[in-house]
Formats: C-alpha cells, sequence, structure tokens
C-alpha cells in the first residue's frame, strides 16, 4: 500500500506513535502523505470512525474523500474527512445543549451578519462600515475573545464601540438561536475547554487527528486541536511555513512555531522533493523565498529535469501586458504537441481588479476563460431565497430568514403588519415565527392580516414535517419541485424580472440547485456516465441544515475547458502546466508597504512581517506552474485617471535569474506571434 513513496513520505505515513509535524512543501505529495497515513492507521488496527482528517475547503476534503476512497475502498465513507467548520457544525449540534443551543440552529452567512450588525447600531449605518464591524468582530473571536474581553482589551472609543456592538449581537445569536462562522469554531473550542464530559466524549471517540494546511490555522483552530487530542497527543499536522498567506484573515505562524515547544516529543518530517515542477522553476522560487527567516529550513528539489527557463517580459500598460499573455496562450495552443487544453492555463495576479484587461484580451482571441472566485452560486438572490425558507425549517426562531421567506415570494403580506409582529415579538420576546401563535396577537393586527400569518405559520410546520420525512434523492426532488410550484417560485421570478431571459437563467439556477440538493440526500444515485452508485440516505431537513457550510459550488461544478484567471490567495493548492504571473510591480506585488520600495535599511516589524508574508505569496505563485513560467510587469499602469510610472518588483530581482535566458523583448515577440496567426489563418481551408 505503501509502494511509489519516497523515504521521507515514507517515515511521515509510518509514525504513528505521538505528535508529528510533517513539512510538505509545494508539491511534494501532502494529500497523498494524509490518505496513505489513513490506511495505515486502519492496517494498525485503529477504527475508520476513529480517525479524522481536517482541511480548509469542501473542495479539498472532496478531493482527500476520493483519493482515500480509491486507496482503502469502502472503509473511507466511515473515515471523518471534513472541514474545520463541518466538524464544528457535528459537535455543536452534538453538544450545544450544554450552551444552550437547540440541534436545529441556523448558521448565518455574511450577508445576514452585516444585517444584524447594522440593525444593532440603530439601522442608520451603512454596509460598508457594519463590514468593518463585522471583520474586527470576526478577527477578536478568531483570537478567542468574547465581547466582555473585547470590551476589556479595547485601545480606543473606536474599538469600544466595537465591543458594544458585539455585545448586542452575541445578544441576538442567542435570541435567533443562530451561528455565525466564527462560532463554529470557538464554540467547539468552548465546548471542549469548559464541559469536561464533553472533552472526554471527543477524545474517546478521536483516536487520531490529520489536520491539512496547518499553516492555515488560527489561534482557535490551534487550541481547538489541542483539546481535542488531548495528552494521548495522537496528531498529523501537514503544512509549509513558506505558504503561509492568510496573515490576514487570522492565520498565525505561531502555531507551527508553538508546536515543539507544546509538544517536545514532536517528530518533525520534511518533504523537500517537488513532483510538480523542473528544476527552473523550483530553483526560482528557492531564491525568493530565500531572504524570509526560516522556522525550519528546507530546499525543494526536482528529478523533472531543468525544463524551460523562466521568462521575465516587461510591458508598457497593462492593455499591453494581457494582449502578450493572450498571444502567448495562443501561440502555445497551436505549436505544442500534443495541443495542451485550455484549462492547462493559468493567469495569477494579486488583487482581483487586475483581471479586467485579460478578460478583454481573452475575448477579442476567443479563448474560453473562467474567474476564479467570481459570484459564488450561493450569493445569487434566487438561491439565498431559497435558502432561507430552508433555515426556517430548521430554525423557527431564526428572525432573518423568517422576513426573507415571508415576503419571497409575497403573500399579501405588508411592512406595516411586519413592523407590528416585530414590535410584538420584541415586546414578549419572542422570535417572530413564535409570536404567531401567541394568543395576544390577535389583538393588535386586522383579522386578515392575522389568518395570513397563521396561515404562514401553519404551512412552515407543514413544510419541516415533510422535509424531515422526506428521505433520498428521487423523493427530495420531487418534494422540492412540488413546493417551488405550491410558493409559485417560477412565476415570481419572471414577474421580478423585466427580461425573460433574465428570469430564465435564474429559473434554470434554481432547478440545478434543486438537483444538486436531492443528490445529497443519497440513495441511488446515477452518474453522467449511467454508472449507479448507493450512497447514505439523509433527509431533506439534514441536507437542508449544512446548505450555509457550503459556501462555494465547488463541489456540483464539473471542470470545464477554459483558461483560468485567479488571484494568489485563491490559486493555493492548485497547478497548471503553463502559469503567468502578471502585474508583478512594486506597490502591488508586495502590495504598498511604504518602505520606499525596499529601499530604506530600517523597517517597523509591521512592515517586516507584511513583507515576509507578500514574499510567501509570491513564492506560492512560481510554485503553481509545472511546466513554463512567466513573469510580467508593466512600466506604467493606471491609477484613478492617470497613468503612473512603475519600477519591477524586488521578488523579480531576488529570483536571480540567468539574464542571458530570462528576458524576453515583448514587442518582437509579439511581431512574431502575429506573424505566425496570420500564417495559420491563411493556410487554413476557406468555407464557401
Amino acid at each position: 500500500m505503501s509502494a511509489g513513496l519516497n523515504l521521507a513520505q515514507l517515515q511521515a505515513v509510518h509514525y504513528t506513535e505521538g505528535p508529528c509535524l510533517v513539512l510538505a512543501g509545494a508539491g511534494s505529495g501532502k494529500t497523498r502523505v494524509i490518505t496513505h497515513k489513513i490506511a495505515r492507521l486502519i492496517e494498525n488496527g485503529l477504527a475508520p470512525r476513529r480517525i479524522a482528517a481536517i482541511t480548509f475547503t469542501n473542495k479539498a476534503a472532496a478531493e482527500m474523500r476520493e483519493r482515500a476512497s480509491g486507496l482503502i475502498g469502502r472503509a473511507a465513507k466511515d473515515v471523518m474527512i471534513c472541514t474545520f467548520h463541518s466538524l464544528g457544525v457535528r459537535m455543536v449540534r452534538e453538544d450545544g445543549h450544554v450552551l444552550g443551543l437547540k440541534p436545529n440552529f441556523s448558521i448565518l452567512d455574511a450577508d445576514d451578519v452585516t444585517g444584524i450588525l447594522k440593525d444593532c447600531a440603530g439601522g442608520t449605518t451603512d454596509a460598508a462600515t457594519a463590514r468593518q464591524w463585522q471583520w474586527t468582530i470576526s478577527n477578536w473571536k478568531n483570537a478567542g475573545w468574547d465581547s466582555r474581553k473585547a470590551l476589556a482589551m479595547a485601545q480606543d472609543d473606536h474599538e469600544r464601540s466595537i465591543a458594544l456592538i458585539m455585545q448586542r449581537y452575541e445578544e441576538r445569536l442567542t435570541a435567533y438561536q443562530s451561528v455565525d462562522f466564527d462560532d463554529l469554531i470557538g464554540m467547539p473550542m468552548r465546548l471542549l475547554k469548559n464541559h469536561p464530559e464533553v472533552r472526554e466524549k471527543w477524545q474517546r471517540l478521536l483516536g487520531h487527528v490529520l489536520v491539512d494546511e496547518y499553516q492555515d490555522t488560527n489561534a482557535t483552530q490551534y487550541e481547538l486541536l489541542k483539546l481535542l487530542v488531548g495528552e494521548r497527543s495522537h496528531f498529523t499536522a501537514v503544512g509549509d511555513d513558506d505558504q503561509s498567506i492568510y496573515g490576514w484573515r487570522g492565520a498565525t505562524l505561531d502555531n507551527l512555531k508553538k508546536l515543539p515547544q507544546d509538544y517536545p516529543q514532536l517528530k518533525i518530517i520534511k518533504l523537500e522533493q517537488n513532483y510538480r515542477s523542473t528544476s527552473a522553476i523550483l530553483r526560482a522560487a528557492n531564491n525568493v523565498i530565500g531572504p524570509n527567516p526560516k522556522l525550519f529550513p528546507k530546499t525543494l528539489f526536482s528529478e523533472l529535469g531543468e525544463g524551460e527557463p523562466v521568462r521575465i517580459v516587461d510591458c508598457d500598460t497593462e492593455e499591453h501586458e494581457a494582449e502578450r499573455a493572450a498571444m502567448r496562450i495562443a501561440s502555445l495552443r497551436a505549436n505544442m504537441n500534443p495541443q495542451p487544453a485550455w484549462k492547462d492555463f493559468a493567469i495569477l495576479y494579486r488583487a482581483n481588479h487586475q483581471a479586467k484587461p485579460f478578460e478583454k484580451a481573452l475575448r477579442k482571441l476567443n479563448i474560453p476563460y473562467k474567474v476564479s472566485g467570481g459570484t459564488s452560486f450561493f450569493d445569487r438572490a434566487e438561491i439565498k431565497d431559497l435558502c432561507a425558507w430552508f433555515r426556517l425549517w430548521i430554525n423557527n426562531d431564526d428572525d432573518p430568514a423568517f422576513l426573507r421567506a415571508i415576503t419571497t415570494p409575497r403573500r399579501g403580506i405588508g411592512h406595516t403588519t411586519l413592523g407590528k409582529l416585530g414590535e410584538f415579538s420584541a415586546q414578549h420576546k419572542l422570535s417572530m415565527f413564535g409570536a404567531l401563535f401567541s394568543s395576544m396577537l390577535e389583538a393588535v393586527l386586522p383579522k386578515k392580516a392575522h389568518e395570513g400569518l397563521l396561515e404562514f405559520g401553519r404551512y412552515i410546520n407543514d413544510l419541516e414535517y415533510r422535509a424531515r420525512h422526506t428521505l433520498g434523492a428521487e423523493a427530495s426532488r420531487s418534494f422540492m419541485l412540488d413546493w417551488l410550484k405550491e410558493i409559485g417560485y417560477e412565476q415570481y421570478l419572471y414577474d421580478s424580472e423585466d427580461s425573460e431571459t433574465v428570469a430564465a437563467a435564474r429559473w434554470t439556477n434554481v432547478l440545478e440547485f434543486c438537483d444538486w440538493m436531492s443528490q445529497r440526500a443519497g440513495g441511488q444515485i446515477e452518474d453522467a456516465a449511467g454508472t449507479t452508485t448507493q450512497t447514505e440516505v439523509k433527509s431533506l431537513l439534514d441536507v437542508a441544515q449544512n446548505i450555509a457550510l457550503l459556501s462555494t459550488i465547488s463541489e456540483r461544478e464539473k471542470e470545464q475547458d477554459m483558461v483560468i484567471l485567479s488571484t494568489l490567495h485563491a490559486s493555493k493548492g492548485l497547478e497548471w502546466p503553463h502559469v503567468m504571473l502578471v502585474g508583478v510591480t512594486e506597490g502591488m506585488l508586495p502590495f504598498k508597504l511604504d518602505d520606499d520600495d525596499g529601499k530604506q535599511q530600517k523597517v517597523s516589524d509591521d512592515i517586516a512581517a507584511r513583507l515576509q508574508e507578500e514574499r510567501r505569496l509570491m513564492y506560492v505563485g512560481i510554485t503553481r506552474a509545472q511546466r513554463t513560467l512567466v513573469v510580467s510587469w508593466t512600466k506604467r499602469r493606471k491609477k484613478g485617471r492617470e497613468m503612473v510610472q512603475c519600477q519591477p518588483s524586488r521578488f523579480i530581482k531576488e529570483m536571480n535569474l540567468d539574464a542571458s535566458t530570462a528576458r524576453e523583448d515583448p514587442r518582437e515577440k509579439l511581431r512574431q506571434l502575429r506573424e505566425q496567426l496570420a500564417r495559420k489563418a491563411a493556410a487554413a481551408p476557406k468555407i464557401i
């Protein structure tokens, strides 16, 4: 089962006696190590259900589950392969009652949180300010603080006012029987920390915990891990300090520093052989990361040969740079045998706004492309509408979900009625749904309005009952289509859109969503190839509770043959044969450091830490490339309405490339490419 693993990988797989840190450099086969280690633990007699493999995204968890299944077969379905947040949901659902939370709680998305924070501040705040508060509160929660701690630690009046808003926000969440994403880590930590019986239960349950992308954990996640593994400390942390690029959202390298201190018996194993990139690309990556201080020094090496030199392209403007990138893709496609697919190419940049000229240039050459990290499927209004109904079935106390469901589609219940209901529920300390069935409500509302509300309440109870007893894919699909017909949702979409085409597209999204939801309810599932597989059968209500966790649609999306445009942050964990790293100028990568473009002899600790993280981001970008890498920068770029002069990023110099092979003359190259394409067009057979 361990065939094909190198010596370091074998060491990591076979060490199961205690805490283990696997320092997995880019492309060194970390997922392979994790799946083989799961197999080894099962071989050693550990029951699959006692193994947890935790990662950060649904996509990574799905890939790991698939690879584990290929390696160990049916036993893989019993292994707990999930994200931190999915584990949090399970823990809070099972044991949240000790914190006063019902098993059927709601998980609020970012928009819900913004709305509640605005409400907590009196309702007059703009969304941008509310999102700033949200960010600050999220950072406090990730550091393990509640509102009391935040109030005690506040540095000034501004922080004190946010801490008071946080206090009101916590009260609302309790009233709504709801949690946000940060709570899905913070609450399990509090459960384990403050309730010994819960802690003992989970430590008994989990015989070995594996954590992927360990360098991306925040302070709360580290505490959660420590409490889960207890004194036996049977865990494997897999990560790379050179790929820690999420400091801005609370990830901290302190977690890597603490491991040897907290676990003196820690076994450290380095994976330095890279199976992804050529030596030329790896050399550039090693040179770039070299100036950063090292927690655990390592040097990546490859046996894939020298490969093409890494190219540097200096362009006049962003438009020129985009044209150059598009022409390069067209040229490589035309001249390589076998011809690479469109999806073999990626254009990577520091910030989302840089995508625009590249989109234009690709469209001009009819090159299909996809902007990674665009609008999430779950952010579409029609999907949010349906999710609000699901949330209300699950948790009747969820007021934000109640308000969205009762008004989408409209049911003849106006804002005046809802305003009176809101006042009544606040006065009597009830949720809005709970207030529907109060005998006193009749006295404050007209008869027709009261009957309309009661009818809605009964309908929700009926749907909840039916969803609880609807099992498997087929029954779930029928249920949802019947329900959409009952509420007239298709008609509502057509009535609310001026364009029939837009309405039809939105309705198609709804049908896709229903299909995807029903598939998750399990039973006999037929895939596109016509193969039927049996999966665990769940109720539609169980599926609905986890919807909020699936913040991207990556799980339902088939890989399309398109050029990928992506930010560097979103590219982490991915790889492509041909990569163009663009916009590599001072002020963009590294991003606005205020250190006079690296000329200052002495800089603050904050600037030094930011520079190190930006350098790691450059390293991540370089190591996405398998066969060819082009790094481009522009001499001028648009800033507002003006064109400003630019300098190449200091990281280009740090790559320490061979000057004779690294630099391309873009004008000469463009001329050649145009001639090449013109010859190809002229030689193509004429269609009469």
